[in-house]
């Protein structure tokens, strides 16, 4: 018997076997209620307009109206369904993806239904269901990005600020650091610790090959 309380649950994917198995698996949920099923992407869509259930079980891959089409007009038209996509699909790169795209939950075909109906619960309650895939996927796009920000600093033009131009240019002239110090009226140390530096910055492992490449570079001349 249905009441006020069950969760409206709806299922789209192209595969009636497979409708029916989910169906049957969430059957002895009474706090469930199946809405409706469809079989493609363009039937969901009419279904959803007549009939909005609160949990949309979706395959991506789908006749019409594909599950990455479909979450794009999903998220932009009926924000507050949770969107679980259930799909044959593991790879890391599909997985953040759609969780960017708004997908509450990302679910393989072979996951057992008591997970499912975990992740339903889970949605309704705190939004969105992190499993394995999910938490493995978005580390993945994390280093990404972290790899793609260090290429990308690393890529960037090495730069030298002023009192260290005229430092390499003392240098150059085979000047001490004692004498350095007195010119540009620093320590010793300092004058010692900002020329490490710079050959840490430039990754020379000698004040020659710090010389070098100011003056390949024209930092110098």
């Amino acid at each position: 018997m249905a009441n006020a309380n069950q969760i409206k649950i709806a299922i789209a994917d192209d595969h009636k076997i497979f409708r029916d198995g989910i169906k049957m698996a969430l059957s002895d949920k009474e706090n469930l209620k199946i809405l409706w099923e469809a079989e493609d992407g363009k039937d969901m869509m009419h279904k959803i307009s007549i009939k909005m259930p609160q949990v949309l079980l979706m395959d991506i891959r789908m006749p019409e109206i594909d599950g990455i089409n479909a979450i794009q007009i999903l998220r932009k038209e009926y924000e507050s369904i949770k969107i679980i996509v259930l799909t044959m699909y593991d790879d890391q790169q599909m997985i953040s993806k759609m969780m960017e795209m708004g997908a509450n939950a990302y679910l393989t075909k072979t996951t057992d239904p008591e997970e499912i109906y975990e992740a339903i619960l889970t949605c309704m309650n705190d939004d969105y269901y992190f499993n394995d895939l999910v938490n493995k996927a978005v580390m993945g796009k994390l280093m990404q990005k972290k790899n793609v920000r260090q290429h990308y600093a690393d890529s960037l033009p090495i730069t030298f600020n002023e009192k260290e131009i005229k430092i390499l240019q003392l240098l150059a002239e085979d000047k001490t650091t004692e004498e350095i110090s007195k010119i540009i009226f620093l320590s010793p140390r300092t004058i010692e610790t900002i020329r490490q530096n710079m050959k840490s910055k430039v990754n020379a492992k000698t004040i020659g090959g710090l010389i070098m490449y100011a003056m390949r570079n024209k930092i110098i001349e």
